[in-house]
C-alpha cells in the first residue's frame, strides 16, 4: 500500500463509517515504533504505522484508522477527543473501533558476544562488545578471550 492508496482508504472509511469527509492528509510514518497511528492536533493530519499494516493486515489496520478518525472528527467538532473523554468513548463504541491497538512485535535485534576466562573457563554473554584488554574475569581476575559472535 502506498500513500495514495492510504489516503483513498482513509477518505472512504470516513465517508462510510462517520458520514463526514476527511479533508486532510493521511500518511505513513515509518518512525512510529509501538503505536498503530496518531492524530496530529496542529495540522489535523493522521500518521499511520506501516509496520502495523504489514504485521496485522488490512482488517486490523482499518480499526486503527477508525480510531484515529474518531480523534479527528471529535477534535474538529470541538468535542472531547482524548482517550479519557466520554464523547470519544461513545463514538468508539458507535463505530466499533478499539480504544487501544494491538502491540507491535518488534524483532529482536543486535548481536550476542561470548567471552571466556582463560584461567577458570567461566563464560560471559554480552550484548555489547567489551575490550578484553581492559576487563578481567569477575571471579578469578583472569584474562578474557572472545569466543564467537551470533547475529
Amino acid at each position: 500500500m502506498d500513500e495514495r492508496e492510504l489516503q483513498a482508504l482513509v477518505e472512504r472509511i470516513s465517508l462510510h463509517v462517520f458520514h463526514k469527509p476527511f479533508r486532510h492528509r493521511a500518511i505513513f510514518n515509518d518512525r512510529l515504533r509501538t503505536t498503530g497511528g496518531r492524530y496530529i492536533l496542529s495540522t489535523h493530519h493522521i500518521e499511520l504505522n506501516r509496520k502495523y499494516y504489514e504485521q496485522y493486515g488490512e482488517e486490523e489496520f482499518v480499526q486503527v484508522i477508525k480510531h484515529e478518525l474518531c480523534h479527528y472528527h471529535l477534535h474538529l467538532e470541538g468535542k472531547g477527543y482524548r482517550h479519557r473523554d466520554r464523547d470519544f468513548r461513545e463514538l468508539l463504541k458507535k463505530v466499533q473501533a478499539p480504544r487501544f491497538c494491538k502491540p507491535i512485535v518488534l524483532p529482536k535485534k543486535g548481536k550476542t558476544y561470548y567471552y571466556e576466562c582463560t584461567s577458570c573457563r567461566y563464560m560471559y554473554v554480552r550484548r555489547k562488545a567489551i575490550h578484553t584488554n581492559r576487563y578481567v574475569c569477575g571471579l578469578c581476575r583472569g584474562k578474557l578471550k572472545k569466543i564467537k559472535i551470533e547475529c
